[in-house]
């Protein structure tokens, strides 16, 4: 899947630097130390504001930069603003292929000229390197042995404040030092001896904080979910009435279908490339609707797209799946009999699931481990019941997922078998992603004791 494509967004720029009042910068940021000063997604597909040093750039269809030349010595983008001191840089870099154990695609911060800059590197060892540069000269600040590879996307996050720099890989820290080469400079995106592909760079002058994996290509989850006092529903729903469906049901806008339910689409099974009984277009909304058996592939989201009072009483496929948007909010209902997962998260952004319950599933919520895009993906979940389900969510914490949980009461489970998050090694596509691990660990898979109760 390609990535959404905004309406030809140029790079955001504002001047950043030491002492810099909210009044210094434009209209509409309310604080120096917590706003964005420059941003470039490619997605209107050209370098502008940007200046090159060397190899091949393109910015190609799905909106990535990119640098093909593998025999280039230094090849270099810049941008930003000579005079930025304090600042954090961030942008999702996927390495193409590597000429060398020392060759390395990166991200600079306080460039001064075109060989004096921190970096921090990815190298075709499979380490991840901050280095101070300067000319010939490479100082390495700290690194950490990650198994880098081609292929696959990393968030890179450099951040300086003073003489402290700090970098991180996916949201986890892999190095943190003090240095006094340069004080102030612009941001870059760098290849030595390698090719590869950069996107969604952003610029803040919050200098120094420590993320928590922010997602590159959309806006983070809030710190807990959006209140709510609906409980979730008690029982299942009686039908009012059955209707046959023999052809997808395309949704523009909103879809109530009074508690009806719908039935007839695909096998009833887990057969892959089953249609879908309803595909809602961007910013449309489904609700009031019981989806039955056979369902095929439940309802696609092809953007943006709100579910109320959705209830799948025999999932085939997957419930519902998140293809387009950056935005998806389940509200209410619920879903039984998932023999793997009950929502499929392919697109970027975040899924909200609340008010809703799940029964004898696999995991209520998947984030794509291989597919054709790798994004970073994040979902909240809170006030769900759940029964007789292996795992509530599974993300990728190498490409930087997060899942936070609330209020969850999990029933019929007194040896506590149930799984809250469940990590795994996202891949390419045609590989199978591998499970690593599972459990609360304050980055990825946020939730604490008092989140989750048992029934």
């Amino acid at each position: 899947m390609q990535k959404r494509r905004l309406s030809g967004r140029r790079p955001l720029l504002l001047a950043v630097g030491a002492g810099v009042t909210a009044a210094a910068l434009t209209a509409g940021v309310t604080s120096a130390f917590a706003a964005t000063v420059f941003s470039d997604d490619f997605n209107d597909g050209n370098t502008s504001g940007w200046s090159k040093s060397g190899g091949t750039w393109t910015v190609d269809g799905s909106g990535v930069l990119n640098q093909s030349n593998a025999g280039s010595e230094l090849a270099r983008q810049f941008a930003g603003q000579t005079s930025w001191t304090d600042y954090s840089v961030q942008a999702r870099v996927r390495p193409a292929s590597f000429g060398s154990s020392s060759a390395l695609v990166g991200l600079a911060a306080r460039s001064t000229s075109s060989t004096k800059m921190y970096r921090l590197a990815l190298l075709g060892s499979g380490r991840a390197e901050l280095q101070a540069v300067n000319g010939s000269s490479v100082t390495a600040i700290g690194s950490a042995a990650l198994g880098v590879g081609t292929g696959t996307w990393y968030t890179l996050r450099i951040e300086t404040s003073g003489s402290t720099i700090r970098g991180f890989v996916n949201g986890t820290q892999i190095a943190s030092g003090s240095n006094s080469l340069t004080g102030a400079g612009r941001i870059g995106l760098v290849t030595a001896y390698a090719s590869g592909g950069f996107d969604d760079v952003t610029v803040d002058s919050s200098g120094g904080g420590t993320p928590t994996t922010p997602p590159p290509t959309t806006t983070p989850p809030p710190t807990t979910p959006p209140p709510t006092t609906t409980p979730p529903p008690a029982g299942w729903p009686t039908p009012t009435g059955s209707q046959k469906v023999d052809a997808t049901i395309a949704v523009s806008g909103t879809f109530d279908g009074g508690l009806k339910r719908y039935y007839g689409i695909g096998d009833g099974g887990q057969s892959e490339s089953q249609d879908p009984m309803f595909e809602l277009a961007a910013g449309a909304t489904l609700r009031n609707v019981i989806i039955g058996a056979p369902a095929g592939d439940g309802v696609h989201c092809e953007g943006n797209c709100t579910l109320i009072n959705v209830w799948w009483e025999d999932v085939g496929e997957d419930a519902a799946t998140f293809r387009g948007g950056t935005t998806y909010t389940v509200d209410g209902g619920g879903a039984r009999s998932a023999s793997d997962k009950v929502f499929q998260h392919n697109g970027s952004g975040t899924v909200y699931i609340k008010n809703f319950r799940v029964e004898n599933a696999g995991k209520l919520y998947r984030a794509c481990g291989n597919c054709s895009t790798s994004y970073q993906r994040h979902v909240v979940i809170d006030n769900v019941i759940v029964r007789d389900t292996d795992a509530i969510a599974g993300i990728n914490t190498n490409w930087g997922d997060t899942a936070r949980f609330s209020r969850i009461t999990i029933i019929g489970d007194p040896d506590r078998e149930t799984s809250i998050c469940v990590k795994y090694k996202g891949v390419p596509k045609g590989s199978e992603p591998t499970e690593i691990g599972e459990g609360a660990d304050g980055v990825n898979c946020l939730y604490s004791p008092s989140d989750i109760t048992y029934q």
